[in-house]
């Protein structure tokens, strides 16, 4: 984007993001912020909802400082890439439940790393299976926290 231009999109997704930053804010609040072991189960939406509202605030901001931009400036290509990613998000979470999220999650990496970095297939499955791993590692054997387990048993 040119340097003193603004595009609606800004403006437009500050004020989404400051809408679900608030959502969070109000929904944090009525959890526990403090407890008697430390922090509550609202403490950490809270404080993230509130860098949410801020740094959407400072989008809305910077967008409002700015001159328009000139002209349809949407990028299709890069359009298509992001909801692909998304799309690819959605269809991970789908499959937590048949697949577990060890499984799904390596295929999202995969998938990210081999399709939209365009990288080798051997260097997307190494990464997908190490990232995996790592999550089933720290959280459920060093933490404790069993993560969703699909038909495969992980």
């Amino acid at each position: 984007m040119e340097e003193g231009t603004r595009k609606p999109g800004d403006l437009w997704s500050g004020i989404a993001l400051a809408a679900l930053a608030l959502t969070i804010i109000i929904q944090a609040r009525q959890w526990e912020y403090l407890g008697p072991e430390g922090p509550g189960p609202g403490f950490f939406p809270l404080w993230y909802g509130v860098a949410m509202l801020a740094l959407s605030a400072l989008l809305i901001v910077s967008h409002l400082r700015r001159g328009y931009a000139r002209g349809n400036a949407a990028d299709w290509p890069k359009l298509g890439r992001a909801f692909s990613t998304w799309f690819a998000l959605a269809v991970s979470v789908a499959l937590f439940k048949p697949l577990g999220f060890v499984v799904s999650f390596a295929l999202l990496t995969y998938f990210i790393v081999a399709v939209m970095y365009r990288r080798p297939l051997a260097t997307a499955a190494l990464v997908a299976v190490a990232s995996a791993g790592g999550f089933y590692l720290v959280f459920d054997l060093a933490l404790g926290v069993p993560l969703p387990v699909g038909v495969l048993g992980f």
